[in-house]
């Protein structure tokens, strides 16, 4: 049985989105590793998780020498190609500026939308499909920082109980120790 082709589009469930990063990242650090030990490369790699987690691998020696090794290599590029990526990274990042705002302007009239009750026609289409992903994402965030919190909560009161208990068992011996008496 064939699997089907994946859509490369980004997956809007959250717990699916996580899920396949985990299992994702897995096998790329797999393959970085057979790839180095198959043909003895040098293989340094970083992987940031959509929650800021960093995922690091240096598959010889340590990544601050391989590092090292990187910033070297990329001195030794001549000056005019060294001139030519600025400007391309120049307008790549005027371009993700331009996103960018573009972006805060849609959450800003987003906004405006929900504090004003929803006036019809304040936001097309695509606009409310943005809305919408990012509001499932915040949701998102927000019950798992609830979670957390009660999570902690139910621990303290765990905690809380173990001591009352313990509290609780010494004045019984107390008692029965007096009644003996």
């Amino acid at each position: 049985m064939a699997r089907g082709k994946i859509q490369m589009k980004r997956i809007e469930n959250p717990v699916h989105r996580q899920v396949t990063f985990c299992k994702r990242r897995a096998g790329l650090l797999k393959k970085a590793k057979e790839l180095s030990v198959l043909c003895d490369a040098e293989i340094g790699l970083f992987i940031f998780s959509p929650h800021g987690k960093l995922y690091e691998l240096a598959t010889k020696g340590c990544m601050q020498s391989l590092m090292e090794k990187y910033t070297k290599y990329t001195k030794e590029i001549p000056a005019e190609e060294a001139k030519g990526k600025q400007a391309n990274n120049y307008m790549e990042l005027k371009e993700e500026i331009g996103l960018l705002k573009h972006e805060i302007d849609i959450l800003q009239r987003g906004i405006r939308y929900i504090s004003e009750g929803g006036a019809p026609g304040a936001m097309t289409l695509n606009e409310l499909n943005v809305l919408e992903k990012h509001l499932e994402v915040w949701t998102y965030q927000v019950r798992s920082a609830k979670m957390d919190i009660m999570v902690q909560e139910i621990q303290l009161l765990k905690n809380k109980e173990g001591i009352l208990e313990a509290a609780n068992k010494h004045l019984q011996e107390k008692i029965l120790i007096r009644s003996f008496k």
